[in-house]
Protein backbone atom coordinates (compact mmCIF):
# COMPACT_ATOMS: atom_id res chain seq x y z
CA UNK A 1 0.00 0.00 0.00
CA UNK A 2 1.11 3.56 -0.64
CA UNK A 3 -1.29 5.34 1.70
CA UNK A 4 -1.54 5.05 5.45
CA UNK A 5 -4.62 3.71 7.18
CA UNK A 6 -6.74 6.48 8.77
CA UNK A 7 -6.11 6.92 12.50
CA UNK A 8 -6.73 9.75 14.91
CA UNK A 9 -2.98 10.00 15.43
CA UNK A 10 -2.52 11.12 11.83
CA UNK A 11 -4.95 13.98 12.51
CA UNK A 12 -6.28 15.31 9.23
CA UNK A 13 -6.84 12.76 6.50
CA UNK A 14 -9.67 13.55 4.13
CA UNK A 15 -11.28 16.88 3.27
CA UNK A 16 -14.78 16.73 1.80
CA UNK A 17 -17.59 19.15 0.91
CA UNK A 18 -21.14 17.86 1.12
CA UNK A 19 -24.48 19.41 0.25
CA UNK A 20 -26.35 20.91 -2.67
CA UNK A 21 -24.39 22.71 -5.42
CA UNK A 22 -23.40 26.14 -4.17
CA UNK A 23 -24.31 25.26 -0.58
CA UNK A 24 -21.68 22.63 0.29
CA UNK A 25 -20.32 22.54 3.81
CA UNK A 26 -16.71 21.62 4.67
CA UNK A 27 -16.19 18.39 6.61
CA UNK A 28 -13.40 15.97 7.46
CA UNK A 29 -14.16 12.36 6.62
CA UNK A 30 -13.36 9.93 9.44
CA UNK A 31 -14.48 6.72 7.71
CA UNK A 32 -17.10 5.53 5.23
CA UNK A 33 -19.90 6.25 7.69
CA UNK A 34 -18.88 9.31 9.72
CA UNK A 35 -17.41 12.78 9.41
CA UNK A 36 -16.52 15.80 11.53
CA UNK A 37 -18.50 18.92 10.62
CA UNK A 38 -16.18 21.92 10.23
CA UNK A 39 -18.70 24.46 8.97
CA UNK A 40 -18.60 26.35 12.29
CA UNK A 41 -14.82 26.68 12.01
CA UNK A 42 -14.13 26.98 8.27
CA UNK A 43 -16.11 28.93 5.69
CA UNK A 44 -14.98 26.69 2.84
CA UNK A 45 -11.98 24.82 1.48
CA UNK A 46 -11.06 27.69 -0.79
CA UNK A 47 -8.21 30.05 -1.62
CA UNK A 48 -8.52 31.89 1.69
CA UNK A 49 -8.49 28.63 3.66
CA UNK A 50 -5.38 27.17 2.03
CA UNK A 51 -3.59 30.52 1.90
CA UNK A 52 -4.02 31.19 5.62
CA UNK A 53 -2.62 27.87 6.82
CA UNK A 54 -6.07 26.40 7.29
CA UNK A 55 -4.84 22.80 7.12
CA UNK A 56 -2.73 23.22 10.24
CA UNK A 57 -5.57 25.07 11.95
CA UNK A 58 -8.15 22.31 11.60
CA UNK A 59 -5.93 19.33 12.45
CA UNK A 60 -6.41 19.70 16.22
CA UNK A 61 -10.11 20.47 15.76
CA UNK A 62 -10.69 17.26 13.82
CA UNK A 63 -8.70 15.18 16.32
CA UNK A 64 -10.45 16.70 19.34
CA UNK A 65 -13.95 16.27 17.95
CA UNK A 66 -13.32 12.76 16.67
CA UNK A 67 -11.86 11.70 20.02
CA UNK A 68 -14.84 13.20 21.86
CA UNK A 69 -17.29 11.42 19.58
CA UNK A 70 -18.51 14.66 18.04
CA UNK A 71 -19.07 13.08 14.65
CA UNK A 72 -21.99 13.00 12.24
CA UNK A 73 -23.17 10.16 10.05
CA UNK A 74 -23.39 10.49 6.31
CA UNK A 75 -27.04 10.45 5.32
CA UNK A 76 -26.95 10.34 1.54
CA UNK A 77 -25.89 13.95 1.07
CA UNK A 78 -24.54 14.98 -2.30
CA UNK A 79 -20.75 15.01 -2.37
CA UNK A 80 -19.29 18.10 -3.99
CA UNK A 81 -15.75 18.66 -5.24
CA UNK A 82 -13.46 18.68 -2.17
CA UNK A 83 -12.25 22.20 -2.97
CA UNK A 84 -14.24 25.29 -3.82
CA UNK A 85 -13.90 26.77 -7.30
CA UNK A 86 -10.15 27.41 -7.71
CA UNK A 87 -8.45 30.45 -9.14
CA UNK A 88 -7.31 28.27 -12.03
CA UNK A 89 -7.27 24.68 -13.28
CA UNK A 90 -3.98 23.90 -15.01
CA UNK A 91 -3.58 20.72 -17.06
CA UNK A 92 -0.60 18.77 -18.31
CA UNK A 93 -0.93 17.00 -21.65
CA UNK A 94 0.71 13.75 -22.79
CA UNK A 95 2.31 13.09 -19.40
CA UNK A 96 2.25 9.28 -19.78
CA UNK A 97 4.40 7.75 -22.53
CA UNK A 98 1.81 5.12 -23.47
CA UNK A 99 -0.91 7.76 -23.76
CA UNK A 100 1.28 9.88 -26.04
CA UNK A 101 1.82 6.81 -28.23
CA UNK A 102 -1.91 6.00 -28.49
CA UNK A 103 -2.56 9.66 -29.34
CA UNK A 104 -0.01 9.53 -32.15
CA UNK A 105 2.03 12.31 -30.59
CA UNK A 106 5.66 12.48 -29.42
CA UNK A 107 6.57 12.37 -25.74
CA UNK A 108 7.13 16.04 -24.84
CA UNK A 109 10.55 17.38 -23.84
CA UNK A 110 8.91 19.60 -21.25
CA UNK A 111 5.37 19.71 -19.85
CA UNK A 112 2.58 20.67 -22.24
CA UNK A 113 0.36 23.18 -20.46
CA UNK A 114 -3.27 24.06 -21.13
CA UNK A 115 -6.10 25.29 -18.94
CA UNK A 116 -9.66 24.33 -18.12
CA UNK A 117 -12.26 26.85 -17.08
CA UNK A 118 -12.60 26.79 -13.25
CA UNK A 119 -16.38 26.47 -13.61
CA UNK A 120 -15.94 22.97 -15.06
CA UNK A 121 -15.41 21.71 -11.49
CA UNK A 122 -18.20 19.43 -10.21
CA UNK A 123 -18.64 16.67 -7.66
CA UNK A 124 -17.42 13.10 -8.16
CA UNK A 125 -20.93 11.67 -8.62
CA UNK A 126 -22.50 14.54 -10.57
CA UNK A 127 -23.70 14.02 -14.14
CA UNK A 128 -21.32 14.85 -17.00
CA UNK A 129 -23.10 16.79 -19.72
CA UNK A 130 -22.14 16.44 -23.39
CA UNK A 131 -21.95 19.92 -24.95
CA UNK A 132 -23.89 21.06 -27.98
CA UNK A 133 -22.26 20.08 -31.25
CA UNK A 134 -20.15 17.39 -29.60
CA UNK A 135 -19.20 14.33 -31.63
CA UNK A 136 -16.17 12.93 -29.76
CA UNK A 137 -16.53 13.18 -25.96
CA UNK A 138 -13.86 11.24 -24.08
CA UNK A 139 -12.69 10.32 -20.56
CA UNK A 140 -9.38 10.68 -18.68
CA UNK A 141 -8.67 9.52 -15.11
CA UNK A 142 -5.99 11.75 -13.59
CA UNK A 143 -4.18 12.60 -10.37
CA UNK A 144 -4.98 16.15 -9.29
CA UNK A 145 -2.61 18.32 -7.25
CA UNK A 146 -4.03 21.03 -4.95
CA UNK A 147 -1.68 23.93 -4.20
CA UNK A 148 -1.32 24.91 -0.54
CA UNK A 149 0.10 28.42 -0.71
CA UNK A 150 0.97 31.25 -3.10
CA UNK A 151 3.88 29.93 -5.09
CA UNK A 152 6.22 31.35 -7.72
CA UNK A 153 9.83 30.93 -8.84
CA UNK A 154 10.59 27.94 -6.65
CA UNK A 155 14.34 27.41 -6.40
CA UNK A 156 14.24 23.62 -6.52
CA UNK A 157 12.06 20.57 -7.13
CA UNK A 158 12.46 19.74 -3.43
CA UNK A 159 10.73 23.01 -2.52
CA UNK A 160 7.71 21.96 -4.56
CA UNK A 161 6.83 19.28 -2.00
CA UNK A 162 6.08 21.99 0.55
CA UNK A 163 3.79 23.81 -1.89
CA UNK A 164 1.37 20.88 -2.27
CA UNK A 165 -1.65 20.72 0.05
CA UNK A 166 -2.91 17.36 -1.18
CA UNK A 167 -4.14 15.15 -3.98
CA UNK A 168 -7.51 14.30 -5.54
CA UNK A 169 -9.00 12.07 -8.23
CA UNK A 170 -10.10 14.01 -11.30
CA UNK A 171 -11.78 13.06 -14.56
CA UNK A 172 -10.40 15.35 -17.25
CA UNK A 173 -13.38 14.96 -19.57
CA UNK A 174 -12.56 16.07 -23.11
CA UNK A 175 -14.27 16.77 -26.41
CA UNK A 176 -11.71 15.65 -28.97
CA UNK A 177 -13.24 17.30 -32.01
CA UNK A 178 -13.27 20.66 -30.22
CA UNK A 179 -9.77 20.00 -28.88
CA UNK A 180 -7.97 18.79 -32.01
CA UNK A 181 -10.06 19.81 -35.02
CA UNK A 182 -10.96 23.41 -34.18
CA UNK A 183 -7.68 25.27 -34.61
CA UNK A 184 -5.58 23.31 -32.17
CA UNK A 185 -6.91 25.07 -29.11
CA UNK A 186 -6.96 22.36 -26.44
CA UNK A 187 -8.86 24.48 -23.93
CA UNK A 188 -11.88 24.53 -26.26
CA UNK A 189 -12.16 20.77 -25.88
CA UNK A 190 -11.65 20.80 -22.13
CA UNK A 191 -13.82 23.59 -20.73
CA UNK A 192 -17.45 22.55 -21.24
CA UNK A 193 -19.62 22.57 -18.14
CA UNK A 194 -19.20 19.53 -15.85
CA UNK A 195 -15.93 18.53 -17.56
CA UNK A 196 -13.88 18.28 -14.34
CA UNK A 197 -15.40 15.97 -11.72
CA UNK A 198 -13.14 15.96 -8.63
CA UNK A 199 -13.07 14.04 -5.37
CA UNK A 200 -14.66 12.46 -3.43
CA UNK A 201 -12.05 13.80 -1.02
CA UNK A 202 -8.72 15.57 -0.83
CA UNK A 203 -5.98 13.54 0.86
CA UNK A 204 -3.36 15.76 2.47
CA UNK A 205 0.12 15.39 1.02
CA UNK A 206 1.63 14.08 4.25
CA UNK A 207 -0.69 11.06 4.13
CA UNK A 208 0.72 9.76 0.81
CA UNK A 209 3.82 7.63 1.31
CA UNK A 210 4.64 7.44 -2.41
CA UNK A 211 2.69 9.56 -4.85
CA UNK A 212 4.57 7.81 -7.67
CA UNK A 213 3.13 4.41 -6.90
CA UNK A 214 -0.65 4.84 -7.09
CA UNK A 215 -2.76 2.51 -9.22
CA UNK A 216 -5.34 4.21 -11.48
CA UNK A 217 -8.35 2.82 -13.33
CA UNK A 218 -11.43 3.81 -15.30
CA UNK A 219 -14.40 1.81 -16.59
CA UNK A 220 -17.23 2.73 -18.95
CA UNK A 221 -20.45 0.76 -18.52
CA UNK A 222 -18.54 -1.78 -16.44
CA UNK A 223 -15.85 -2.38 -19.07
CA UNK A 224 -12.27 -1.57 -18.09
CA UNK A 225 -10.84 1.13 -20.32
CA UNK A 226 -7.87 2.55 -18.41
CA UNK A 227 -5.39 0.80 -16.14
CA UNK A 228 -2.28 2.66 -15.07
CA UNK A 229 0.00 3.80 -12.29
CA UNK A 230 1.44 7.19 -11.44
CA UNK A 231 4.95 5.71 -11.59
CA UNK A 232 4.79 5.92 -15.40
CA UNK A 233 4.41 9.71 -15.45
CA UNK A 234 6.91 11.51 -17.66
CA UNK A 235 7.03 14.49 -15.26
CA UNK A 236 6.24 13.83 -11.60
CA UNK A 237 4.09 16.13 -9.41
CA UNK A 238 7.06 17.85 -7.74
CA UNK A 239 8.72 18.59 -11.08
CA UNK A 240 5.44 19.94 -12.44
CA UNK A 241 4.87 22.34 -9.55
CA UNK A 242 8.45 23.61 -9.74
CA UNK A 243 8.24 23.94 -13.54
CA UNK A 244 4.93 25.79 -13.55
CA UNK A 245 6.14 28.19 -10.85
CA UNK A 246 8.73 29.50 -13.30
CA UNK A 247 6.02 30.74 -15.68
CA UNK A 248 3.06 31.80 -13.54
CA UNK A 249 1.95 32.37 -9.96
CA UNK A 250 0.20 29.39 -8.40
CA UNK A 251 -2.49 30.49 -5.98
CA UNK A 252 -3.69 28.62 -2.87
CA UNK A 253 -6.35 26.08 -3.84
CA UNK A 254 -5.31 25.94 -7.50
CA UNK A 255 -5.80 22.55 -9.15
CA UNK A 256 -3.29 20.87 -11.46
CA UNK A 257 -4.45 17.88 -13.53
CA UNK A 258 -1.33 15.83 -14.20
CA UNK A 259 -2.20 13.76 -17.26
CA UNK A 260 -3.76 10.39 -17.99
CA UNK A 261 -2.53 6.83 -18.65
CA UNK A 262 -3.45 4.96 -21.85
CA UNK A 263 -6.95 3.72 -22.60
CA UNK A 264 -8.82 6.87 -23.59
CA UNK A 265 -11.55 6.54 -26.18
CA UNK A 266 -9.49 8.36 -28.80
CA UNK A 267 -6.86 5.62 -28.61
CA UNK A 268 -9.10 2.73 -29.66
CA UNK A 269 -9.36 1.50 -33.25
CA UNK A 270 -11.96 2.50 -34.11
CA UNK A 271 -12.28 5.24 -31.47
CA UNK A 272 -14.92 4.85 -28.75
CA UNK A 273 -16.80 7.96 -27.65
CA UNK A 274 -19.11 8.65 -24.72
CA UNK A 275 -22.85 8.68 -25.32
CA UNK A 276 -25.84 9.71 -23.18
CA UNK A 277 -26.63 7.18 -20.44
CA UNK A 278 -23.06 5.83 -20.38
CA UNK A 279 -21.66 5.44 -16.86
CA UNK A 280 -18.03 6.21 -16.03
CA UNK A 281 -16.45 4.78 -12.87
CA UNK A 282 -12.87 5.63 -11.98
CA UNK A 283 -10.48 5.85 -9.08
CA UNK A 284 -6.94 6.10 -7.75
CA UNK A 285 -5.49 3.98 -4.99
CA UNK A 286 -6.02 5.63 -1.61
CA UNK A 287 -7.84 8.64 -3.08
CA UNK A 288 -11.29 7.14 -3.58
CA UNK A 289 -13.53 6.48 -6.57
CA UNK A 290 -15.98 8.41 -8.72
CA UNK A 291 -19.09 7.55 -10.72
CA UNK A 292 -20.72 9.77 -13.34
CA UNK A 293 -23.66 9.30 -15.67
CA UNK A 294 -23.37 10.95 -19.07
CA UNK A 295 -26.31 13.15 -20.12
CA UNK A 296 -27.12 14.90 -23.36
CA UNK A 297 -26.80 18.59 -24.26
CA UNK A 298 -29.06 21.23 -22.79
Amino acid sequence: MTTRRPTLETDLLYLMRIGAPGAEKPVARIDDETYVDLSDTVTDFDEAFFGSGGLDGIRPVVAERATAGRVSRFAGERVGAPIARPHQILCIGLNYRDHAAESGMPVPDEPILFTKSPNTLVGPYDDVRIPRGSTKPDWEVELGIVIGGRTSYLDSVAEAREAIAGYVVVNDVSERAFQLERGGQWSKGKSAETFNPAGPWLVTADEIDDVLGLDMWLEVNGERRQTGNTKTMVFDPYFLVHHLSQFLVLEPGDLINTGTPPGVGMGFNPPVWLRPDDVMELGIEGLGAQRQRVVGPR
